[in-house]
């Protein structure tokens, strides 16, 4: 994620310096230069506010995702470790009965 957000803004920043730089170093008056320079850094502030916002969509939609998936895991594993203990409980009742059937038995000898 961090190499994709310098990648983009090194594009961002290499577009920005090459318009500005073809803009002052073409033969026009200074109020249209200083115009169209301004213009630029607008349209610039624009794209950068929208690929934020964008990004924050997709983090926002990833870590939406991801929770549900957790959410989800932690209900498998609580569901898995309550049959299991139901398992494990069954088979000590079972165990117990056992027991008690042999105390028995040795209590009549």
């Amino acid at each position: 994620m961090s190499n994709n957000g310098n990648t983009f803004l090194g594009i961002i920043a290499g577009t920005a310096i090459g318009a500005t730089l073809g803009i002052l170093f073409a033969p026009d008056k200074g109020v249209n230069t200083r115009r169209r320079i301004a213009d630029e850094a607008q349209a610039t502030k624009d794209h950068l506010a929208r690929e934020a916002s964008n990004l924050q969509h997709q983090i926002t939609n990833t870590m939406s995702t991801q929770k549900e998936t957790l959410d989800t895991k932690i209900e498998s594993l609580v569901s898995d470790a309550s049959y299991k203990a139901d398992d494990v409980i069954t088979s000590l009742e079972k165990k117990l009965s056992e027991l008690k059937a042999k105390n028995k038995k040795l209590q009549k000898s």
